[in-house]
């Protein structure tokens, strides 16, 4: 009998098994107390059995260092403001903080990317941030501006001005050094021939792959907060050049002539932030009109069950959720795409009651997020990696899905935009990481596809590592791509220890990608059509 279990991955052992803690409902009303829920929400968590204190403490005892079941840290913001917005909500957070003997570094460094890129942070989303250690805490990471984000000579430049005029010339100069616009997302805007021949283009839309249609619309250009890692920066901030959609018709007129098309993505921004009225008009016909038949999964992609879960927890959610159901009676799925990149954002009483209200009206969540430094990957004090410490986040948050009947969509690479630098690791790293991450949860826990990045040509997954007559290299093979047939095939990348961009891995054996030359020719043809519908 075989005895090595080396290979194995070792199966986690709660860290207070054998000290059992059983919150109880006075728990749950001291920490409705701490998020300051109004009387609406608290009735309909009560009324609707959103906060079991089985569950609460089968969570809590399972991943004690998550959880904020058990609150030690001041309630700092519980009676503040809903929401701080731009350099006046930030000075607001500062004031606060400093008011119960936290004072913030580098303030001149935090608020040049706040006038390069944007802030937005909830009072929800301060509550959830362990002011006692507050420094080391990911979601403080993740909505906070931070030292060493931007460049030193950047930081000293802006530093050296004084004239409001010329600082602010300044800061519109670096933004567009940051690619706001990565992968050539404005080739993805789709136009249609109308019967006489003229050519009308989408505003709010990408059509990138054949099988999904992106919509940003009027509505959901806001977000809930701004992550300092933002891949739509450009979009939130209010470029020229973002994409948004007033026209609801013109969207099922394209949809009309696209039967290849399954699923909307409705984005932005936050597709939290689209109201009843709207949804109505983009969703009511996909149920009556036998041209939008093909039509079978509506997407919300939207970060509210993390910064802003009263949006669920609402009385006037109810028409959404009643609009939900019946297009799932319609055999039209809604799936909520939430992006949680730490265990600690489900652990808190508002997220979880938002999570189970979905999903009692038979909404299907799943998560996907990026694999982010300093937020959801962690190096030591001297810059390198720590796998088992990345991996075991990971790990939890799997876990935690499971347990809340929720899905692992997908773990994906930073993108090549805004601040990269600061955010990304070495693919070789990442891909440990994620190996670990795989073979460590059950089958049907596990992300649905390999660790993946973006680019222009579609998204690109690395397999692993293979050995080719002595060379190490890079197994990568796309899952979604501009060209549908790309996916049949896998290719190989010379191994790099360094590179942080799957697009910047050189073939193995030297020349082109196999679809070099045909990806030109795409973007060729999609630049001329963007040019002709403009």
């Amino acid at each position: 009998m075989n005895t090595n279990t080396k290979a194995l991955p070792k199966v986690r052992v709660s860290k207070t098994a054998t000290k059992m803690i059983n919150l109880t409902q006075s728990d749950v009303q001291k920490l409705m107390d701490h998020h300051d829920l109004n009387e609406d929400a608290r009735n309909i968590i009560r009324t609707e059995n959103l906060l079991p204190t089985t569950l609460l403490s089968r969570l809590h005892n399972n991943f004690p260092e998550h959880s904020l079941f058990k609150r030690t840290s001041a309630p700092i913001f519980s009676k503040g403001k809903k929401k701080y917005t731009g350099l006046s909500g930030f000075r607001m957070i500062c004031e606060v903080l400093k008011q119960h003997g936290i004072v913030l570094s580098n303030i001149k460094e935090r608020e040049l990317f706040i006038e390069v890129y944007a802030f937005l942070a909830t009072k929800h989303i301060l509550n959830t941030i362990d002011w006692n250690n507050y420094q080391r805490d990911p979601v403080f990471q993740l909505v906070f501006p931070q030292p060493n984000m931007i460049d030193k000579k950047i930081v000293d430049e802006y530093s050296s001005i004084e004239d409001d005029v010329e600082r602010m010339k300044m800061v519109v100069k670096y933004r567009d050094m940051t690619n706001p616009h990565d992968g050539k997302q404005i080739l993805n805007r789709p136009s249609f021939y109308w019967e006489d021949g003229a050519l009308e283009a989408i505003d709010g839309g990408q059509h990138k792959y054949p099988q999904v249609f992106l919509l940003f619309d009027k509505t959901t250009q806001g977000c809930y907060a701004y992550c300092t890692y933002c891949f739509r920066h450009a979009q939130v901030r209010g470029d020229e050049d973002m994409f948004i959609q007033n026209d609801v018709h013109q969207v099922h007129n394209y949809l009309r002539k696209h039967k290849e098309v399954t699923d909307i993505l409705i984005t932005g921004g936050d597709a939290g932030y689209m109201p009843y009225s709207r949804l109505n008009e983009y969703l009511s016909p996909i149920m009556e009109d036998p041209e939008l038949m093909h039509i079978r999964n509506i997407r919300i992609a939207s970060r509210a069950l993390t910064y802003e879960p009263s949006v669920v927890i609402n009385p006037k959610y109810g028409d959404t959720l009643a609009l939900f159901e019946k297009l799932i009676d319609h055999g039209v799925q809604v799936i909520w795409m939430g992006h949680f990149s730490t265990p600690k954002e489900f652990l808190n009483i508002h997220t979880l009651a938002a999570i189970r209200r979905l999903r009692a009206h038979r909404i299907n969540i799943r998560s996907q997020s990026p694999m982010m430094n300093h937020v959801s990957l962690f190096m030591d004090e001297n810059g390198k990696v720590e796998i088992d410490r990345s991996a075991q986040n990971w790990i939890d948050l799997g876990h935690i899905l499971m347990m809340l009947g929720m899905n692992f969509h997908s773990i994906y690479c930073a993108r090549p935009t805004g601040e990269h630098d600061y955010f990304t690791a070495p693919l070789a790293d990442m891909n440990k990481i994620f190996s670990k991450i795989y073979r460590s949860l059950p089958s049907i826990g596990r992300p649905s596809r390999y660790i993946t990045m973006t680019s222009s040509a579609g998204k690109t997954s690395m397999m692993g590592t293979v050995d080719v007559f002595g060379k190490k290299a890079f197994a990568l093979k796309f899952n979604e791509a501009r060209n549908m047939e790309w996916l049949d095939k896998v290719y190989l990348a010379e191994y790099d220890e360094e590179e942080n961009t799957i697009e910047k891995l050189k073939p193995l054996g030297g020349g082109e990608y196999f679809y070099k030359d045909e990806l030109a020719r795409i973007e060729k043809d999609l630049k001329d059509k963007y040019d002709k519908s403009m």
